[in-house]
């Protein structure tokens, strides 16, 4: 028999998680009863969407239930896909709310002034050092950077524990990283903010050595690689490991996860967030749609789903079984810091990487 190609085998799985996330919230989801602005009703707001499918549909599901006079018309795309094409279109944009996987992509459209102010009441459900500085987005979910192994090609022990550790040419051939991930992008970023350009390029160049055949094009290939025994560890966010077990079914995990030291600069927390387009035909339900992504209703639908992602509002937390938000010991780098990204990609396209 043929082996499933990993660009397939991704499209089942998210087809498959989407499906039983969206399930799961139409089930077991117990809102309040309906209600919204009278501005708000019996129109429809387009959503660019960069984040994961499956933890979008299930916050629409939840929305839309709620708010059955709003539909949300969703169109999914890399982010980074979205900021240009926001740029080129201008205020012509059929969007209303952009909601990115990434903080840099919100804090490219901040910028240059295309996102509106977001209603205070939403920004004070979610602590401000997730929020843009400008109050122009807010922050809605959070993952964490982690080490993938598969512990038959490597154990524990012989991982790096520092970012920087990651060009050591000992492990020329057995490390795996996506460079064109936005994901990666904050990497970057922060051993910038913590090194400087010329340590950072070093060690990019390090690592494109060590990783040869194994530069990947997403985070869920690292996973898929690393975990059939293909390649020895890799860089992911944490829920993607998370995600493929709920998936596969622990039985068939042959890999684990584990973090840099503490406050190491590869030990990152990226955040999730939406604002909503100046440009906006419905501001005030795209507005509603923001208001409720931060809500403890939908914080809760984070909070209970297989996204894995953490909720970082409303003083919500996950409920599923992985290390807890407040125990984890990311770097310092603000969100400010992280900025717009724009130096990381240029640094990776000095390289070559890009």
């Amino acid at each position: 028999m043929s082996p499933v190609r990993p660009g397939h085998a991704r499209m089942l799985r998210r087809r498959r998680l989407v499906a039983g996330v969206v399930a799961m919230v139409l089930a077991s989801l117990t809102l309040a009863a309906c209600g919204s602005s009278s501005d708000a009703k019996g129109v429809t707001i387009t959503l660019y969407n960069g984040q994961h499918v499956q933890t979008t549909d299930a916050l629409v599901a939840g929305f839309e239930k709620k708010y059955p006079s709003i539909t949300v018309a969703v169109r999914s795309d890399d982010e980074d896909t979205f900021d240009a094409q926001i740029v080129q279109e201008g205020s012509h944009s059929p969007a209303d709310v952009f909601y990115s996987e990434n903080s840099p992509a919100l804090e490219f459209l901040q910028q240059r002034g295309l996102l509106a102010k977001v209603d205070d009441l939403t920004l004070a459900k979610t602590p401000a050092k997730y929020n843009s500085p400008q109050g122009d987005w807010v922050g809605v979910s959070a993952r964490v950077s982690v080490l993938i192994y598969n512990p038959s090609l490597i154990k524990k022990r012989d991982l790096p524990t520092t970012v920087l550790g990651l060009a050591n040419p000992k492990y020329k051939g057995e490390l795996a990283f996506a460079a064109g991930e936005t994901d990666f992008q904050p990497i970057v970023t922060s051993v910038l903010q913590a090194y400087g350009t010329a340590t950072t390029l070093k060690w990019l160049n390090g690592i494109k050595s060590n990783a040869s055949a194994h530069v990947y094009p997403d985070n869920e290939t690292i996973a898929d690689e690393v975990n059939r025994g293909a390649v020895a560890f890799g860089v992911v966010n944490q829920y993607y490991w998370y995600r493929m077990r709920a998936e596969i079914g622990a039985s068939n995990m042959r890999s684990l996860i584990t973090y840099f030291a503490p406050h190491d600069p590869g030990y990152v927390i990226d955040v999730s967030g939406a604002g909503v387009l100046k440009s906006s035909t419905h501001p005030v339900a795209a507005q509603e749609f923001l208001s409720f992504l931060v809500s403890r209703q939908g914080q809760e639908i984070i909070a209970h789903s297989i996204s894995f992602e953490y909720p970082v509002a409303s003083g919500v937390s996950t409920t599923q079984p992985e290390t807890p938000f407040s125990a984890l010991a990311p770097y310092p780098i603000d969100i400010a810091q992280l900025g717009t990204g724009e130096r990381a990609i240029a640094l990776l396209r000095e390289v070559q990487l890009l």
